[in-house]
């Protein structure tokens, strides 16, 4: 019997709810599916920084780099300065852990609604691949002047052969179990130097991939095409900061955030990868049973996938889509069930 040491960050305000559901359905999973986990839960966001001015310490990363994978909950709290949670906790994972992959499923499911007119299930169901450790996030940059009327700010991408190179590979390697078509994005009629660079790697990586097709879209272009004709795409590789922008409009496409789950992946498997939902951590919300926990269920369903369970991740994701349609609302005192409600349900019907 397989077994995974699985470290839980629930986070703040309905992070903790919504990991509590996903946790349901993880335990549903392992007793159909014949394998042994243990979660190791830690105290980590905006409470903890507002209570004792710690982040991340080193010793607790060293605890989190010993288990197979993360889940995350949400964090932030309106209290707590804006890149405090963010560089201190989760982009300091994500570079300690090398977890150069943001991965982002874009699918509509049956029963879900959505804002795109006319858009069907078998219309919208595509993968985007993220490089999640160079480009702006690097943190590059400065200002000088401050404050005065001849202000100067930059802020740097960095873009290496390495990174792109790495992170294309992965693209290419998903689409070939998936519908075997790559489209890179990028805007390289403006970013000349760094749009070169994607390009020449995409060109070199798809002779290793004789099976893929794949074509190239401007970042502007495939927002409109992810809006009137999402089924042009299949996996979608593209930078840090246009992932970051494309993904959340993908989350608008496929229902909202409530029902959006990603991935920070270390496909090397040197260090965990972290699972989360997309959506923030709602303190206005908190603690009244307001909040959607599916798109937490469906990153554990991505959790186990990584981990090598991919029946489990399948069940999982069944069971969590499959209460969709029973729901008056995504989010909100009108979905018709309670969060506490909802993660019940998802868990009675995990079936092997």
């Amino acid at each position: 019997m397989a077994e995974y040491r699985i470290a839980e960050i629930p986070g703040d305000g309905i992070g903790v709810e919504v990991t509590k559901q996903a946790r349901k359905a993880l335990e549903a999973a392992a007793e159909g599916f014949g394998f042994a986990y243990d979660v190791t839960s830690y105290d980590l966001g905006g409470t903890r920084y507002l209570s004792t001015g710690e982040v991340l310490a080193d010793s607790t990363m060293e605890e989190l780099r010993g288990h197979d994978a993360i889940m995350l909950g949400a964090i932030g709290l309106p209290a707590v300065p804006p890149g405090v949670l963010e560089r201190g906790l989760l982009l300091k994972l994500r570079f300690a852990f090398d977890q150069y992959v943001n991965l982002r499923p874009v699918k509509l499911f049956d029963g879900v609604p959505t804002p795109i007119v006319g858009l069907t299930p078998d219309r919208c169901d595509f993968v985007v691949v993220r490089e999640n450790t160079e480009g702006p996030y690097v943190g590059i940059g400065g200002s000088a002047r401050t404050g005065t009327p001849h202000e100067v700010a930059t802020q740097n991408s960095i873009n290496t052969r390495f990174g792109v190179e790495r992170v294309m590979v992965d693209a290419f390697s998903r689409a070939e179990r998936r519908d075997k078509k790559v489209t890179v994005c990028h805007k390289t009629n403006v970013l000349t130097h760094a749009g070169d660079l994607w390009m020449r790697t995409a060109e070199a990586v798809a002779t290793e991939f004789p099976d893929v097709e794949w074509d190239y879209v401007h970042v502007d272009a495939a927002c409109l095409y992810m809006v009137n004709s999402p089924e042009r795409f299949d996996v979608m590789v593209t930078d840090n900061l246009f992932g970051d922008i494309v993904t959340d409009l993908g989350a608008a496409i496929q229902g909202g955030m409530g029902l959006a789950a990603s991935g920070n992946i270390n496909p090397g498997g040197g260090a965990p990868s972290m699972f989360e939902p997309v959506h923030g951590s709602a303190p206005d919300i908190a603690g009244q049973g307001l909040a959607n926990p599916v798109a937490a269920v469906l990153s554990v369903a991505m959790l186990l996938d990584d981990l090598g369970e991919a029946d489990a991740a399948r069940a999982v994701e069944a069971a969590a889509v499959s209460v969709l349609p029973e729901l008056g609302a995504m989010a909100g005192p009108d979905m018709g069930m309670s969060t506490d409600q909802i993660g019940d349900v998802i868990a009675g019907r995990v079936v092997s």
